[in-house]
């Protein structure tokens, strides 16, 4: 058979690939798209979807046990294995039919194999039954391909078969004890819901918990661990690992050993694209892609990056968000239509850059946005902290008995916009999203002062923090 043309190849159907697609069919192109795996992605059935629902059992027994009159109904221990059925049928144990069905009713074609680039705007596809797929795009080659886990070069480490994400998010069954490697937000998701289903866990954070974020953000989290009954071992390294009939050891750097029936590595990400042909376009194997701010690689006017792989933010909601942005320049470049790069135009991911909103669904959750005030100093914005224990807020009473909470603002007091803000307690991620408008539409804190938050509920906190920012 001869090379098929498009006007746009996608590599990777997870759910960048899949809006980058979307996007550009719904502006007039003929779109292909090529998955190695399962389609629908990481997100669908290796990371988003399957982690949260492993935590929303634990989640959902604390909140009850935090309510007088509820708590009394609570007779019972959670049930890991129904847990453990929920989280699969989540993730349809691992069937990408509706995906494909999907993909279908959008018009999308999808090729199932390895894609690899073979020259300027043409993709070779390896069949997983043998074959080779000839793909030529006339106008873009998207590649959002992603990333996957980091795996330190730690001496033994790779020997003893350690879980990474994938594994833990994918078990049959809890394991009796766990050991973590890693403080981010992987680890901590993971320590959590895997000390709710009883199992003995240890985490191991050279840094800490949570960093990058605000610091009582990682203290809270690691001070709930504890309560937990997990372990939390922060400033050491470990610097070996072995396996024996026992199970799986750890020696750390401070001479101490953790031994444990199963590891997991959440150390960080690499990118996909160390088998992706990138050395046939003059690009280096297994490097993060370099993009402006429409998703195209820096030096090339037809390649695009989109989501993980390029580096901005390693979060499904911003991989959407520039793939819708990347999905209409490429049409809109293919039809020779107006392109807006304007600083909040169509076609541009500008909240990648001060404007990311994260929700980390540990115990007690995390919800953050913009900048936190060590970064705000660093970019030489003029900032004030507010901070605000949100026990004492009205409608934190009514949520839980025993309500611990903290939130921070962050002010640029030349503008007085905010550009940061963190929550930590109870259900915290839906205060979230106000925050990302305020921060996105720059509203003046004169204005916020008329937006008044209902009563009784947490986000009364808004009106304390204005309160706070209007005294002298």
């Amino acid at each position: 058979m001869g090379a098929r043309e498009y006007d746009l190849v996608v590599i990777g159907a997870g759910p960048v690939g899949e809006n980058v697609a979307d996007r550009a069919v719904q502006g007039g192109l003929r779109v292909v798209i090529v998955e190695s795996e399962l389609v629908g992605g990481e997100c669908s059935y290796w990371a988003c979807m399957p982690s949260k629902a492993l935590l929303r059992a634990g989640s959902v027994l604390r909140a009850a046990r935090a309510v007088d009159g509820a708590k009394q109904a609570v007779t019972g221990e959670l049930d890991v294995a129904a847990a453990l059925a929920r989280r699969t049928r989540m993730t349809h144990d691992w069937d990408d039919s509706s995906q494909v069905e999907w993909l279908e009713g959008a018009g999308i074609d999808l090729v199932r194999g390895h894609a690899r680039l073979a020259g300027r705007k043409r993709v070779e596809v390896t069949r997983p039954g043998g074959g080779v797929v000839d793909l030529i795009a006339t106008h873009a080659v998207a590649v959002c391909t992603g990333s996957a886990a980091l795996l330190p070069n730690t001496p033994g480490l790779r020997e003893i078969e350690p879980w990474t994400s994938r594994e833990a998010t994918s078990a049959r069954s809890a394991p009796s004890s766990l050991a973590i490697i890693g403080g981010g937000v992987v680890g901590c998701e993971m320590a959590t819901a895997y000390a709710s289903f009883g199992t003995d866990v240890t985490l191991v954070a050279r840094s800490g918990l949570l960093g990058g974020m605000e610091p009582f953000a990682g203290e809270m989290v690691a001070e709930a661990l504890t309560a937990q009954g997990a372990q939390v071992l922060t400033g050491v390294d470990v610097v070996s690992a072995s396996r024996d009939d026992i199970g799986r050891t750890l020696v750390l750097s401070d001479g101490s050993s953790v031994t444990a029936d199963e590891v997991l590595v959440a150390t960080g990400r690499v990118p996909r694209t160390a088998d992706l042909g990138l050395e046939s376009v003059d690009l280096k194997p297994g490097a993060w892609l370099d993009v402006d701010d429409t998703m195209l690689v820096q030096g090339t006017d037809w390649l695009y990056a989109v989501g993980d792989v390029n580096h901005r933010a390693l979060l499904t909601h911003q991989g959407k968000y520039q793939a819708r942005a990347a999905g209409d320049v490429i049409a809109a470049r293919a039809r020779g239509s107006h392109v807006d790069t304007s600083r909040w135009g169509t076609h541009v991911a500008t909240a990648d850059h001060d404007h990311v909103p994260q929700v980390t669904f540990t115990v007690p959750e995390v919800a953050s946005v913009g900048m936190t005030a060590e970064r705000a100093e660093a970019a030489g914005i003029n900032i004030r902290v507010l901070d605000y224990d949100l026990s004492w807020v009205a409608g934190a009473s009514t949520v839980s008995d025993d309500y611990r909470g903290q939130a921070r603002a962050v002010i640029d007091r030349e503008r007085e916009v905010l550009v940061g803000a963190t929550f930590v307690g109870p259900d915290v991620a839906e205060l979230l999203h106000s925050a990302t408008i305020a921060i996105v539409g720059e509203v003046p804190l004169s204005r916020l002062w008329h937006a008044v938050p209902s009563y009784p509920t947490v986000s009364e906190v808004w009106l304390r923090w204005l309160e706070a920012y209007r005294r002298p």
